[in-house]
């Protein structure tokens, strides 16, 4: 599920796209950011199948094994452990993943299967797997431990899989963090007879969708007003002196202020302050706050800031 922080990311993104290309095209560039959100939701469905694949080609393993003309005794009767694991057949027999990566045409992984051999070595050769393997326990407590356990310590690091994502989408980059976090947060909230939780949905709500394009068009639309906002708020600096990026994160931090009624100030002053942090530079945080916080005060002063219900400071 995406979540509001990253919606602020990806219009802030697109935000700046559009300033380096001094380009007025809104409608192009909202489609973008329509776009990259529904990449992001491939990236979480080929994620989860590449469990599928991974138990695909395990079940393929073990009946070569069993065919073999002198086949050993473990061969004949091999360790079906990880194949018979609830939280894989839970995703094996997800009728609602199948269908988003029929929809989606997401045939990645059978065009490029041998990522999945070096995705299935790697958990092979893992002590994690070995581990797991070697041990008669069977519950669905256990099955769900080895599979964070895999994810987190084997597949998510996994180099060459950070580089295929990298090469297919730009975008993806930053949408790793948050799909590998997602799918984590829905393995360990797993349940019996609850597989769907694995495969959410991209938005929350209407509300968060509306969201999108609201924050967006907004910030975009209003850009001379919230320049002026901005004007006087900054004796040390004069515009051109200002970071582009840090322009934008203020702009979009003084829209939600005043266009945004429902979002309380204190979440907008923290989640740009964040922003700031991650993607701008080492002292961009304290000076985004230090603008915020004379704003907020300002405008509670001249009644300005109308939050409604929680919303209000």
């Amino acid at each position: 599920m995406l979540t509001r922080r990253h919606i602020r990311v990806k219009v802030m993104q697109s935000i700046y796209a559009l300033s380096q290309s001094q380009s007025d095209q809104v409608d192009k560039e909202l489609k973008f950011i329509n776009m990259s959100i529904a990449n992001m939701h491939d990236l979480h469905v080929l994620t989860l199948d590449l469990f599928v694949k991974l138990s695909e080609l395990a079940t393929k393993q073990l009946e070569l094994s069993q065919k073999k003309y002198l086949a050993t005794s473990e061969e004949k009767n091999p360790n079906k452990k990880f194949i018979q694991n609830a939280i894989i057949r839970h995703l094996v027999e997800n009728e609602d993943l199948k269908d988003a990566v029929s929809a989606r045409k997401l045939d990645d992984w059978e065009l490029n299967d041998e990522y999945i051999r070096v995705i299935f070595d790697a958990m092979i050769a893992s002590d994690v797997y070995k581990k797991y393997m070697a041990t008669t326990d069977t519950n669905y407590d256990v099955d769900k431990t080895f599979v964070v356990k895999l994810f987190s310590d084997v597949i998510a690091p996994n180099e060459k899989l950070y580089e295929y994502f990298e090469d297919q989408k730009l975008t993806w980059l930053d949408d790793i963090p948050v799909v590998n976090t997602l799918i984590l947060k829905s393995i360990k909230q797993a349940k019996r007879g609850k597989e769907k939780i694995f495969l959410s949905k991209l938005y929350k709500d209407d509300e968060d969708r509306q969201f999108v394009k609201d924050l967006f068009t907004k910030t975009v639309l209003n850009d001379d007003l919230l320049t002026k906002e901005i004007e006087g708020k900054t004796p040390n600096w004069d515009k051109d002196r200002i970071a582009n990026l840090d322009l934008i994160i203020l702009k979009m931090a003084i829209c939600e202020f005043l266009k945004f009624p429902s979002i309380p100030a204190k979440v907008t002053i923290n989640e740009y302050i964040e922003l700031a942090k991650e993607y701008s530079t080492s002292k961009s945080s304290m000076f985004v706050n230090g603008i915020l916080d004379k704003l907020v005060k300002e405008y509670k002063k001249e009644n300005k800031l109308n939050k409604i219900g929680r919303g209000l400071m």
